[in-house]
């Protein structure tokens, strides 16, 4: 038996398999101890308890919610001489072009713990200046009158030469500053490329959330059977085994959305659609993400305004879920979140002393949260609280509670459609060519008005869309990377120099599989270089081979409408991926016979009209209906407006299209 385990900010989501048979659970998140709900939850969803389990894999948003929230660890920056201030200046971005006085957050570590070693390396990493011994012994000894959970090490070109950082944590380590040897990061190991700012950025990122994620992984190793594997999601759509977390933190940054992409590509897969927008709208926030024939990672992100540079999966995230705020602003305007009631007290509907009025308000007084059917009615819904909630706000703008209902669900869904039109659109995608794959406890409830303001021809909704990432942990691959930076012409002799690099990473790969119990038949390694027209700023990642050049220009053409093939390339960063296949639940359709189900009951809409009731077990392969339905089961709920009509595929999705 395995298990996937998603902890979300309103609710944590399990998934078990066991013998191809998957059985789903949903609780409410703790989010004072996230693993609280956890263990619970497997405690409760697994036969004979945690102890029968083979292997779990989790995925969270532990490492996020530290940096948005500002609660990570204490900690230093070492840096080369005369560089004290790189992540102040940073590249002098500004986030809104017009904004005269743009709001820049504050580096994570502050310039007080910010200290200069005398050091240098030139760009081939030859020694200009040798490590100053003694200034180190002095900030060392500054630092062993402080309390810091963690100390970064970020010297100028270690990525080619990493002697003089290695020396350094000799001496952290031998002095006993700190007591574990993952409470160094050096730059050298978490980001070997170069790029001085965006290096010392991810290495501050990771030094902020490494001591939490420890903990947190400490925690749940302490009350998980010892030999029970545990495995963690990374914002690259693979997973890792939990004591590598110690050692790349900060690859956990977008761990639970990884999971639902990677979930929804499977399932669409097996439709037969290729490519699909994921939308996965949980009760804090919305996740979305653009899939065309397979996930891509990107090789630089930002999280808060901070550049990390991570291989993630392209995800935008916007704070528009069923908890999710609607407020009126200072010009008078209705805006909803991105501040979320969470999950304690929640939306006023679920009656646990919230106040506020949420998404989730507004979808219960327009009748598309039934008090009946939440949670398969295991939460009962406390309708005169939600409307309570939203009388508020409309006498603040003027409104009828079901008109400012109506505007919440609609600003919702305009948020929804902003952000799929910067996945899709502002890359170069039509978003008409397109399936919108919609998960999460509030996803299927807003698809179908977001997927009409976008033309999208239809709406997958999973057999158990409530719980697709816990169900994307299970269908992930074990997943392992390595760099190193290049930064030569891509000529022949060149490419012919990088044998020994590539050699280098591949057993590097080779190892990290072995050690995550990955067997030598089920490893899979792709080479690939990050390239550029010499001048230019970023790259296009191209698979290695001898003609790497020629496909970099017609790449380049893709992506940007031209080539410039009498320019030099140049070769930035060679990379290795490894990954090892898990035991994966297997879908296989069955025979779908066409027939129209009765609904087993209808309920007068608050708009006019009725609404159908539909039971999404009750829906086997085959079965169409139209009109204003909804379809509940435990995990989630489906609105299908009145244009719309429903087919049930061999699967088990269920496919939305307009009339």
């Amino acid at each position: 038996m395995r298990a996937g385990v998603d902890i979300g900010g309103t609710f944590t989501d399990l998934v078990l398999s066991e013998g191809g048979r998957l059985s789903i659970h949903k609780l409410l998140s703790s989010p004072a101890q996230p693993e609280r709900a956890m263990l619970a939850g497997l405690e409760e969803l697994t036969p004979g308890g945690i102890a029968a389990l083979q292997q779990v894999a989790h995925g969270s948003t532990v490492a996020t919610n530290a940096i948005l929230e500002r609660k990570g660890a204490r900690a230093a920056l070492l840096t080369t001489a005369g560089f004290r201030d790189l992540l102040f200046i940073g590249r002098q971005d500004r986030p809104d072009l017009y904004d005269i006085h743009p709001r820049i957050p504050p580096p994570l570590i502050p310039r007080e713990r910010c200290y200069e070693v005398p050091e240098r390396l030139d760009f081939r990493g030859n020694t200009l200046l040798e490590l100053d011994e003694a200034a180190l012994e002095s900030v060392l000894d500054v630092l062993a009158a402080q309390t810091c959970d963690v100390i970064a090490v970020c010297f100028l070109f270690s990525y080619v030469n990493d002697a003089h950082e290695q020396r350094v944590k000799k001496r952290i380590l031998a002095r006993g500053i700190v007591q574990h040897e993952w409470q160094v990061v050096l730059s050298s190991e978490a980001l070997p490329e170069f790029r001085e700012y965006e290096r010392a950025s991810t290495v501050a990122l990771e030094a902020y959330v490494r001591p939490v994620m420890s903990r947190y992984i400490g925690v749940l190793e302490s009350r998980l059977p010892a030999a029970l594997p545990l495995r963690i999601m990374k914002s690259d759509g693979g997973v890792m085994r939990a004591d590598r977390v110690r050692q790349q933190a900060i690859h956990t940054a977008l761990s639970g959305p990884a999971a639902g992409v990677i979930g929804a590509w499977h399932l669409a897969r097996a439709a037969g659609f290729a490519n699909i927008i994921t939308l996965d709208m949980g009760g804090t926030s919305t996740d979305v993400s653009l899939v065309a024939e397979q996930p891509t990672p990107r090789p630089e992100s930002a999280i808060d305004g901070f550049p990390l540079r991570v291989r993630m999966l392209d995800i935008e995230t916007i704070g528009a879920g069923g908890g999710s705020i609607g407020r009126v602003d200072a010009g008078g305007a209705l805006r909803v979140g991105p501040e979320s009631a969470g999950a304690d007290p929640g939306p006023a509907v679920y009656g646990r002393g919230g106040t506020l009025p949420t998404v989730s308000d507004a979808n219960a007084l327009l009748g598309r949260l039934d008090a009946e059917h939440v949670l398969g009615g295991a939460l009962a819904l406390d309708l005169r609280a939600g409307e309570k909630a939203l009388a508020g706000l409309a006498r603040q703008i003027n409104f009828s509670s079901l008109e400012t209902a109506k505007g919440v669900i609609d600003i919702a869904t305009v948020n929804i459609d902003r952000a799929i039109r910067r996945v899709s659109v502002a890359r170069g995608h039509d978003p008409r060519n397109f399936t919108l794959v919609a998960f999460g406890g509030a996803g299927p409830l807003h698809a179908c008005e977001a997927a009409a303001r976008l033309e999208i021809p239809r709406v997958l909704v999973p057999p158990t869309p409530g719980v697709l990432c816990a169900l994307g942990l299970l269908l992930a691959d074990v997943a392992v990377d390595f760099s190193r930076s290049v930064m030569q012409a891509a000529t022949d002799e060149c490419l012919a120099g990088l044998a020994g690099i590539q050699a280098e990473l591949l057993e590097q790969a080779r190892v990290e599989l072995e050690r995550e119990g990955i067997d030598e038949d089920e490893r899979i390694f792709a080479v690939s270089l990050d390239m550029r027209y010499q001048g230019q700023a970023y790259e296009l990642t191209i698979p290695y081979s001898a003609a790497a050049a020629d496909h970099f220009h017609a790449a380049h053409e893709r992506a940007y409408g031209h080539a410039m093939r009498w320019r030099t390339v140049e070769i930035v960063n060679l990379r290795v991926a490894g990954r090892g296949s898990n035991d994966k639940p297997e879908f296989a359709a069955g025979a779908a016979q066409e027939h129209m189900p009765a609904p087993f009951g209808e309920k007068p809409s608050p708009l006019g009209g009725a609404i159908n009731l539909y039971q999404r077990e009750k829906l086997l392969p085959g079965a169409t209906f139209a009109g204003e339905s909804l379809v509940f089961q435990l995990d989630s709920t489906t609105y299908v407006p009145a244009d719309w009509q429903a087919r049930v595929d061999g699967l088990g999705n269920l496919l939305l299209s307009r009339d």
